[in-house]
């Protein structure tokens, strides 16, 4: 059985989701990275029912609650989880118009974001777009002092967890050939930050 939302889910999925509408392709594949609960897979392919989404996570127990949520959810445009570590070039997909993430690479190692970074430039095509979502710093500067603080506890619990500079993931972005971001403000001292491919 799928496990009762989360607070944080609820808060931001429809606004993820308005942003994605004009600018999801109309048909293709979408690979969301580290879906956890599954909540926002879900709730993204009720909305647009033309795509195909694939879901992923390294752990198998947030796996099968995916898998379990996509049942109660009977949605046929979802495939099965599958095992995916962002950080390991070795992924299990070849190809994909579009790659979602949401909240991983601040409560995970920097290898984890480069390899995100690298792992779509890969697989997406001409026009295809990374979609990252969270909170992240500009100039080495926080927006709030609550993400600073979050920072903070971010570091405090695992030294290589931590807010990300924009600057950083846009210089790395550059080197695998993405094109200057777009960066949309979103609520609570979020941003949807879009890598799209030449």
């Amino acid at each position: 059985d799928a496990p009762a939302h989360l607070p944080a889910a609820l808060r931001n999925r429809d606004a993820i989701r308005t942003v994605l509408r004009h600018n999801l392709p109309q048909h293709g594949t979408v690979l969301e990275v580290a879906s956890g609960t599954g909540e926002h897979v879900v709730h993204f392919a009720e909305a647009f029912p033309n795509l195909k989404f694939q879901p992923t996570d390294p752990d198998a127990a947030r796996r099968a609650v995916i898998n379990g949520r996509v049942r109660l959810a009977t949605l046929a445009n979802v495939r099965p989880a599958l095992h995916l570590d962002a950080a390991n070039s070795n992924w299990p997909i070849d190809a994909a118009d579009a790659v979602l993430c949401s909240n991983m690479i601040h409560i995970a190692p920097w290898s984890a974001a480069l390899g995100l970074i690298r792992g779509a430039a890969r697989i997406l095509p001409a026009g295809g777009a990374l979609f990252l979502y969270g909170p992240f710093s500009r100039d080495g500067r926080h927006e709030a002092a609550s993400n600073a603080a979050f920072d903070a506890d971010l570091r405090s619990r695992n030294p290589e967890w931590g807010v990300r500079d924009l600057d950083d993931l846009t210089s790395c972005a550059d080197m695998e050939g993405f094109a200057a971001p777009k960066i949309i403000a979103m609520p609570a001292n979020n941003h949807i930050v879009v890598f799209r491919r030449p």
